[in-house]
């Protein structure tokens, strides 16, 4: 198991709460994270005892819990070596590269950031990714090492503790310098994309022009929600599709939609500590902008 153990002096004020409600309220598990645990010998403990999640405890008991993961000492072959932005014993946070997808059939033998991850920490562990990136899209992207820190990632991932900043290159140009891009998005039935849609999910882009030329244009973008292809179908939407996403209208300038994860800005869950990375531009960007004679420091 990945070492990673909770602990809780009980107070008096807990004094003959049962142990479940002090699991998920002042330890933060999740439901189904508790479930799990029940289901390992001694990962729950009431003074260096394992207990149950049903028993009551008393003011100055010991309570401890083990969050890390279960992994099997196997080791994982498969995917990139690992560009690494920012690691602690609680997450990971990698420079992705661009035509690896985050996860895939490991039947298929094709490699993926999941198998990479495992590759790296040695052992055939879970993988929990937090912002997930398309295949295409390059950049920074955030994994937890364990199922308790992913629960609580997830839980800020799209509020001011969680900030994600993209770069993309587009097609035109949209209308206004800035603005917000407020369009529900749902899958188009019967195929792999989506569309703006009345009856799809709230959706919600903030963009920002930063230069512009040669019928392209550099944007920076903040998704405020989180929605499959979201930032590539709002862009295609506004009338200004992402450069080489051929899906979504923006033709065969690239190989790959030309979307960057630029920086990611957090609040570690645990400690406090303000998180800051942010991952360069990577070549390909580098050339259209350049070719295009588009001069921009970022």
């Amino acid at each position: 198991m990945s070492a990673r153990t909770l602990s809780l002096t009980v107070s008096p004020e807990q004094d003959g709460r049962r142990v479940r409600s002090l699991l998920q309220g002042p330890l933060g598990l999740s439901a189904g994270l508790v479930t799990r645990l029940k289901q390992r010998d001694g990962a729950v403990r009431l003074n260096g005892r394992p207990v149950r999640t049903l028993d009551a405890v008393r003011a100055g008991d010991l309570l401890e819990v083990d969050v890390g993961d279960v992994r099997e000492g196997v080791f994982v072959p498969g995917g990139p070596a690992l560009d690494i932005l920012y690691e602690d014993e609680d997450l990971l946070i990698i420079n992705k590269p661009a035509g690896i997808a985050v996860h895939g059939r490991s039947e298929r033998g094709e490699p993926t950031i999941g198998a990479a991850v495992a590759r790296y920490l040695g052992t055939a562990a879970p993988f929990h990714p937090v912002n997930r990136l398309d295949r295409g899209t390059t950049g920074a992207m955030c994994a937890a090492k364990n199922g308790y820190m992913h629960d609580r990632l997830r839980k800020i991932l799209h509020t001011d503790a969680f900030r994600r900043e993209y770069l993309a290159l587009c097609c035109g140009a949209p209308p206004a310098g800035s603005g917000v891009i407020d369009l529900p998005i749902a899958r188009v039935p019967g195929e792999k994309k989506f569309s703006p849609s009345p009856e799809g999910l709230a959706s919600l882009t903030r963009y920002e022009v930063l230069a512009s030329a040669g019928g392209i244009s550099l944007l920076r973008l903040r998704p405020e929600t989180g929605r499959t292809h979201q930032i590539r179908v709002h862009l295609s939407a506004l009338g200004c599709p992402i450069v080489g996403d051929r899906l979504y209208g923006g033709g065969t300038g690239a190989a790959r939609p030309l979307l960057h994860s630029a920086s990611l800005r957090l609040v570690h869950p645990l400690t406090g500590a303000q998180i800051s990375v942010s991952a360069p531009l990577p070549g390909d960007m580098q050339e259209v902008l350049r070719a295009h004679e588009i001069e921009t420091v970022l």
